[in-house]
């Protein structure tokens, strides 16, 4: 304990640890940034703090590179590494020491900044778990590892220009392993340009945008990164401890080795990279209305609204009409469309509109009528907008006082046919609607017929 307690003074590793932390408290809170909407709020629920606090390491790991190799240089500033060398204790004890304790104060300013929003999330999340506690793993493991690296380079590349290119370096790594690197140029059913991950991507310390609260890494992508920065880290002790060019050569042999390692097991498919946590989506439910049990603390909202949005829709629509209301658990890749069932309503709470009672159930059968075609992760107002709005007033038999003028020409013009062409119309745009082919405004307002 002494040892470590004079290391803890001479290096400045404790202030690593409090960098760590107060950087990054300070940008979630001093940043209004995704983290603080919907219902991924990285207090809100455990897998969104993981992957939030996880997600810093896009500036974090960079830093901790620098400060490695900070602390790497120390030794050759102090001119003491002839002396250190002539004394009794392995070169291998003196480096495990100053590396364990940078390494730990890193760890532990990360453990601490996880701790603050856990004790929030501990607070109010519905559902507790451990299913998160690997993601931050890899992520302590990932901050140790590249402050071991950065110190074995500032060891052996003792200069003044190390520790601040090393930083950069690193930042350009995470940078292009988010930007060209690490991602695919693909095209979407509808012609559109999308960029998704490949497996390169997975060798970041960081993650992607959360998208949902029950969408985690999965057990490969985290064994594969556990390899990888283990692999770094014992290169970076390696060139702590190597005291000749050849050992310093010979000291890349861990991180090439893990690498060839790493790569095989984490996967090239992106929808084996996230995927959704079973035990987390798993529904709760009150009769036909369901929600994940993340959110089971919504179904008390949810179910009046749910039971008489059904019971409307199966009035207006008979056998035709969705007999359940269930949270939307798919996850598709980024800018395909969405995947609609005629027999349920699919809610998703980060876009089903505010409002509890009668605002919810118009709500929820606007989304049993016309669910929308907005590709998975875009965002945007369309032409299937006004649909929902005539077809909700259709079901219920009344228009809102609200709709714009182009809502109240096809409201007078549908409900002034007869009642089986007004059921033929409503079907064309449903089956636009849930297939995403066509536009349903279109098909409402009898086009093609």
């Amino acid at each position: 304990m002494t040892v470590l307690r004079t290391e803890l003074k001479r290096s400045a590793a404790p202030w690593a640890g409090a960098l760590v932390l107060t950087t990054s408290l300070a940008f979630l809170h001093l940043v209004d940034g995704e983290w603080w909407r919907g219902t991924t709020t990285w207090t809100a629920q455990w897998t969104p703090l993981a992957l939030w606090t996880r997600s810093l390491l896009y500036y974090l790991w960079p830093m901790a590179v620098g400060i490695g190799a900070l602390q790497g240089l120390r030794d050759h500033r102090s001119t003491m590494s002839e002396l250190l060398t002539s004394t009794p204790r392995p070169a291998w004890h003196r480096a495990a020491l100053q590396a364990g304790t940078t390494a730990a104060t890193l760890a532990v300013g990360f453990t601490l900044l996880v701790l603050t929003g856990g004790v929030r999330v501990l607070a109010h999340a519905p559902y507790q778990h451990l299913g998160w506690l690997p993601v931050s793993l890899v992520a302590v493991l990932a901050l140790a590892a590249g402050a071991v690296l950065g110190m074995g380079i500032g060891r052996a590349l003792p200069f003044p220009l190390t520790p601040p290119a090393l930083a950069v370096g690193a930042f350009a790594f995470t940078t292009l392993l988010h930007m060209s690197l690490g991602r695919t140029e693909a095209t979407t059913p509808d012609g559109f340009p999308v960029s998704r991950p490949n497996r390169l991507s997975l060798l970041s310390p960081t993650t992607e945008d959360i998208r949902s609260a029950f969408v985690t890494l999965s057990g490969a992508v985290g064994l594969g990164q556990t390899l990888w920065f283990l692999g770094l880290a014992a290169t970076g002790f390696a060139l702590l401890v190597a005291a000749t060019s050849r050992t310093r050569l010979l000291a890349l042999t861990p991180a090439l080795a893990c690498t060839a390692l790493a790569l095989p097991v984490l996967p090239t498919d992106p929808g084996r990279m996230y995927v959704v946590d079973r035990a987390a989506a798993a529904p709760v439910c009150d009769g036909p209305v369901c929600v994940t049990r993340t959110h089971r603390d919504r179904l008390t909202d949810l179910a009046g609204p749910g039971k008489e949005a059904l019971r409307r829709l199966h009035t207006a629509l008979g056998d035709s009409a969705p007999a359940a209301v269930r949270e939307n658990t798919a996850l598709l890749p980024e800018g395909s469309p969405p995947r609609w069932s005629r027999d349920t309503v699919l809610i998703d709470f980060d876009t089903l509109p505010a409002g509890k009672g009668q605002a919810l159930t118009r709500s929820l059968i606007g989304l049993g009528m016309v669910p929308g075609c907005t590709p998975v992760g875009w965002q945007g107002i369309g032409p299937e907008d006004t649909a929902r709005t005539v077809a909700v007033a259709w079901v219920l038999g009344a228009l809102e006082p609200t709709a714009d003028p182009e809502a109240r020409t096809a409201w007078r013009d549908l409900t002034s046919r007869p009642h089986p062409e007004q059921l033929a119309r409503i079907d064309a745009m449903r089956t636009a609607a849930y297939t995403c082919r066509g536009e349903p405004f279109e098909a409402l307002k009898g086009a093609g017929r």
